[in-house]
């Protein structure tokens, strides 16, 4: 079967199997006949998918039922619109429906009950923007949150990485963290803090996953401009199996050891 059936709308597909089970459409399908009943719709691939199922030995009724199925099926469906929300921070424009990146995260923190995972570039006035999420860890203590943070090597630094990844450690406890709250615990790539700057990378990745049910996708680093002044762009979905496939992906990279307990 072709995209052709799959583009149409429930509302058109019940047209196409109530004329076939009306005898209005008949083997072997025709175009023309198919064009007057569905206006704007690729008329050759559609036939073909009809043709294809007779050739297959489904019955005329057959074909309406499936027809038939595929719309119901359409319309239990959700709408994508209903599972993904756009998020934009930036100026007040005509026609821009602002909403803070820093209101968002901010909810899902607040509302969290099993696991938060935060990917992160760049962590700036951390205090204020993890605030909600500490605030929830202290109040759920069954609420488990990792995070996976850059921690970069400035030009000309020649300090180990040990000792590289203790002093970020030491950095974000007492100054990027809320204070006496209890801690997540921190990952890192090994590349983006190599002594060899030839195969240095980046964990420049930018999302939140809580309880493995909503995921937040953002350009926004988890700086106060970043969440609330810059322009931003960013997608937040309800969607378990999405929500669990990023999550894996750096449960894996923790397996095959490309990132690293910082502490």
């Amino acid at each position: 079967m072709s995209q052709a059936l799959l583009s149409l709308t429930p509302s058109d597909l019940r047209t196409l199997a109530g004329a076939i089970r009306m005898g209005r459409l008949s083997v072997p399908f025709s175009a023309l006949s198919l064009s007057q009943l569905i206006h704007g719709c690729s008329a050759d691939s559609l036939i073909q998918d009809l043709n294809d199922m007779s050739a297959l030995g489904i019955p005329a009724m057959g074909i309406a039922h499936t027809v038939e199925l595929l719309a119901v099926s359409m319309s239990d469906r959700p709408r994508i619109e209903d599972l993904v929300h756009l998020v934009v921070t930036g100026p007040s424009v005509s026609g821009v429906a602002n909403r803070d990146t820093s209101v968002v995260v901010s909810e899902l923190f607040s509302k969290a009950e099993e696991s938060v995972l935060v990917v992160g570039y760049a962590v700036y006035q951390g205090q204020k923007v993890f605030q909600a999420l500490a605030k929830r860890m202290n109040k759920r203590s069954e609420l488990k949150v990792r995070m996976y943070l850059d921690i970069a090597r400035k030009a000309g630094d020649t300090t180990m990485e040990p000792d590289l990844v203790r002093r970020f450690c030491h950095h974000f406890r007492t100054t990027q963290w809320p204070s006496e709250a209890r801690m997540p615990e921190v990952y890192y790539d090994p590349r983006s803090s190599a002594l060899e700057r030839g195969g240095a990378a980046s964990l420049h990745a930018k999302c939140v996953v809580v309880d493995l049910k909503e995921v937040f996708v953002s350009s926004a680093n988890f700086t106060e401009a970043g969440q609330s002044r810059n322009i931003e762009l960013g997608m937040l979905l309800k969607s378990r199996g999405i929500a669990e496939r990023v999550s894996n992906v750096f449960e894996l990279f923790v397996e095959g050891k490309f990132l690293k307990k910082a502490m």
